[in-house]
């Protein structure tokens, strides 16, 4: 790695995690429409709070290096700092937002960039959220979502031209490409294959062995877990099967309980943007 880059690096969704950007819950409220399922539910603020810090306290104890974005009461889904960006290779892609919810989230990320001197692009006029972004080596797979558009997925093949970046339309009933699908390793990966498009299903099974998901598991988020690296995940207590068929393929399950932050959408992936893994 170049110094410019040397604290910069992610080149797959599992490698050894080194550093993340987290950012504390401190202005959590229910005010997306997408989150139907919680319209009349509120966040319990201490309790999000203190099941975030059990997060950052478990993420720590693994050897990972986390810094905090400044939680500002304009943006309530800010927890989920994975959406604000992404890392391919030794570059930070900041994010355009969709949503206007979460419109100007990445003033934040973009601040604590420039003063580190840390290498980013700014993604403008193309939607893309870091949530339906997945890395596995040379070849990046990007989610149609309401919140990534094909013309984003266009735009980041020509800006990485060594990349084989491939769309992967699911049902957008679901806010991510993290909410349906996720890379555990380089033969590995869990899905849902009745929320994605048929055709990807069949591209990924040529490359991963799936391991299969059912609807109704997606809604306690089980495919939303955080890999950190030596068959290590973050998953939530409640997905018993999920973590059962990880178990049974060796992963190393931690089990960690965000269900209050889980009320907004997402879970360990969601609140986590890697910078540095190996």
């Amino acid at each position: 790695m170049t110094a410019e880059s040397k604290n910069i690096f992610c080149k797959t969704e599992y490698s050894t995690l080194h550093k993340v950007i987290l950012c504390e819950p401190n202005y959590m409220s229910i005010n997306d429409p997408n989150h139907k399922e919680y319209k009349n539910v509120s966040i319990n603020i201490d309790l999000a709070v203190k099941q975030h810090k059990h997060f950052i306290r478990a993420l720590k104890s693994h050897g990972v290096e986390v810094v905090f974005l400044p939680p500002d009461k304009t943006f309530p889904d800010q927890v989920f700092t994975r959406d604000i960006g992404f890392t391919i290779g030794n570059r930070i892609y900041v994010a355009d937002m969709q949503t206007y919810l979460r419109q100007g989230e990445e003033v934040h990320l973009i601040k604590w960039l420039e003063k580190e001197q840390l290498p980013f692009h700014q993604l403008q006029g193309y939607n893309i959220e870091g949530g339906d972004i997945m890395i596995d080596g040379e070849t990046v797979y990007i989610g149609l979502s309401k919140r990534t558009n094909l013309q984003a997925v266009s735009h980041l093949q020509a800006l990485l031209p060594k990349y084989e970046v491939i769309p992967v339309p699911f049902n957008d009933a679901f806010l991510h490409l993290d909410c349906v699908f996720n890379i555990l390793s380089s033969k590995e990966a869990l899905i849902c294959s009745s929320e994605v498009n048929s055709e990807q299903v069949k591209l990924l099974k040529s490359r991963y062995f799936l391991i299969e998901m059912t609807k109704e598991e997606l809604f306690t988020h089980s495919a939303n877990v955080l890999s950190i690296g030596n068959k290590k995940v973050f998953s939530m207590p409640i997905n018993i099967n999920v973590n059962k068929q990880l178990q049974s393929r060796g992963y190393e399950v931690i089990e960690v309980d965000v269900s209050e932050i889980t009320k907004s959408g997402g879970a360990f992936r969601c609140c986590t943007l890697p910078i540095s893994r190996s």
